[in-house]
């Protein structure tokens, strides 16, 4: 079970950078996991959406979310991402952490609003040696460059970058 923290820290790629996240708003996380995303941004004021494909994860999400007090502001959904992008409004953050499936990249980008934001971490090659599930070089910045990219880095095997819809 996972501890309940008041001030529950951002995903690691992302914590040099967390100032920049928005605290209002409609936040979709895509496989979600456990909810430590969910808690993370509920407790900076947004409201949360989270899909998994494990009804376990979602379980546990739910969980969390309940013991942290932010219950309220979070909604979970058991959802295949292999039959594209959940149904539902234009966000203004989507977060996907160490998640990737390429086919998404065009829909999570038409998911958002205008100036809403992209915070896509995934495991690289870079510094680390290729796999099955791991981004090449430059792989987010191909996919995604075309938005007002905030921040990015690729190193020890993490690529992420952060990034707003024109």
């Amino acid at each position: 079970m996972a501890p309940v923290v008041d001030h529950p820290p951002p995903p690691p790629a992302f914590a040099h950078v967390e100032h920049l996240f928005p605290q209002t708003g409609l936040a979709l996380e895509l496989a979600c996991g456990r909810g430590r995303g969910a808690v993370w941004l509920a407790k900076r004021g947004m409201e949360y959406q989270g899909v998994d494909i494990s009804p376990v994860a979602i379980g546990l999400a739910r969980e969390l979310t309940e013991r942290s007090g932010v219950s309220g502001r979070c909604r979970f959904e058991v959802f295949d991402l292999d039959e594209g992008m959940p149904p539902g409004p234009r966000v203004d953050l989507i977060l996907c952490y160490l998640f990737r499936d390429r086919r998404l990249d065009r829909s999570l980008v038409d998911r958002l609003v205008p100036g809403g934001m992209l915070a896509v971490a995934v495991l690289s090659e870079v510094g680390h040696g290729p796999g099955e599930f791991r981004a090449g070089p430059g792989e987010l910045r191909a996919a995604f460059g075309h938005l007002d990219v905030l921040d990015e880095g690729e190193k020890e095997g993490l690529a992420w970058i952060l990034a707003h819809r024109p």
